[in-house]
């Protein structure tokens, strides 16, 4: 800004001298002002700095329906062999324990009952090996039940059924009729959705936030206007590295079968200020970041638009918010919207910026002067419509 004690042009860029504002004596090095027609053009708009209660602010987090795999059984193969025909046919068919899978043909199997059959007539003279063979077909899964109706006939089952250990949903199926399969080899994957987990993703500057047990809120888009009450009974001690994010679940049980994998939800929790009884909270929008600092703008003069910058320190997000841990009291107003202007204008004039971590700028014998250059509203509306926003704004 050049400054001049007599009225006339600027020679530096031409533009007309005015008087300077009365006041402006009144700042501090790292204060300045705006006109309000450059408050209006660039739409800068403040707010006072709240408080809130320890359990009167929620964090939401999105997250989905997963099963929960605490309760999900696998059904594996036992022995080698083909599969000859399968009963359950689609995913998402409920099966009860015992019930029958699949039927497979496998000539191990047959040699082993043929091995019953024979030692079952030795069994007067040698009972160790009639033991043995029964053994051997007991750890193949198969039950006293059927091994004896197999001793009891006399005659080789060749397609031999396989039965369900557990009671739920089918969730995935491995195999096809037709195909062979290895001894281990998982078949089906039966889920009990009796209960199941919400899984949300939270990011970094969250996790401090959460701890195991904390009661949560879930809501699912199925069912906006039901509420389900859950505690978190797991976080992810690993960071995604991709996405910065940590896992967090939450048991829910679900015996009605409402919620199903693949739902999204979302989660609310209270928040619980660390070691206080309240936090301040800005908007994210108020805060600029530059490197490892954090700063805003503060509003200084509630009846003058003066502003000035402020190093701050933030804590945890809250839902397009911010903890402050300091460098901000309750009742001060500062820029939500226009703050990156703000900063340009403070850079125009040398004073403290996201550019310039000084003291200010240091007053010079022209500051004493009553006239400086400015644009006028007429050449700051040119100046916006051509791109260059910078020389609309008015600066003390």
């Amino acid at each position: 800004t050049e400054r001049s004690p007599e009225p006339g042009d600027c020679p530096i860029c031409g533009m007309d001298l005015i008087p300077s504002e009365s006041g402006a004596d009144d700042m501090t090095p790292g204060q300045f002002r705006m006109t309000k027609n450059a408050m209006a053009l660039a739409d800068v708009r403040t707010t006072r700095v709240g408080t809130f209660t320890a359990g009167e602010h929620s964090l939401k987090l999105s997250g989905t329906i997963q099963e929960n795999e605490k309760a999900v059984g696998t059904q594996a193969a036992y022995f080698e062999g083909r599969i000859e025909e399968l009963f359950v046919n689609f995913e998402g068919e409920e099966v009860r324990s015992g019930q029958k899978l699949a039927s497979l043909y496998a000539p191990e199997l047959v040699s082993a009952q043929q091995e019953l059959i024979t030692a079952s007539g030795l069994k007067a003279t040698q009972p160790e090996l009639y033991r043995a063979v029964r053994n051997k077909l007991k750890l193949w899964k198969l039950s006293e039940k059927q091994i004896s109706e197999i001793e009891a006939s006399g005659r080789v089952q060749e397609y031999f059924p396989i039965y369900a250990t557990v009671s739920g949903t089918v969730s995935e199926i491995r195999v096809q009729a037709g195909d062979y399969v290895e001894k281990g080899m998982p078949l089906f994957k039966i889920a009990n959705l009796g209960s199941v987990w919400a899984v949300f993703d939270a990011y970094e500057n969250q996790v401090s936030l959460l701890r195991e047990g904390q009661p949560l809120r879930i809501t699912a888009k199925s069912y906006p206007n039901t509420p389900f009450e859950a505690e978190i009974s797991f976080i992810n001690p690993v960071l995604n590295a991709s996405t910065r994010t940590v896992e967090v679940q939450a048991v829910l049980q679900n015996p009605e079968g409402k919620l199903k994998p693949g739902m999204f939800v979302t989660g609310d929790l209270a928040i619980i200020a660390k070691g206080q009884n309240e936090a301040l909270v800005i908007p994210e929008s108020a805060v600029l970041w530059t490197g490892e600092r954090s700063v805003v703008y503060v509003k200084t003069d509630p009846n003058s638009p003066v502003f000035e910058m402020r190093e701050i320190r933030v804590g945890d997000a809250v839902n397009e918010a911010y903890t402050v841990v300091s460098g901000l009291d309750s009742g001060e107003e500062i820029v939500t919207r226009g703050t990156f202007t703000l900063d340009a204008a403070a850079q125009l004039k040398g004073k403290k910026s996201m550019m310039h971590d000084g003291p200010g700028s240091v007053p010079t014998g022209h500051e004493a002067s009553s006239y400086s250059s400015r644009a006028n509203p007429a050449k700051a509306e040119s100046i916006l419509k051509a791109g260059t926003f910078s020389e609309a704004f008015t600066v003390e």
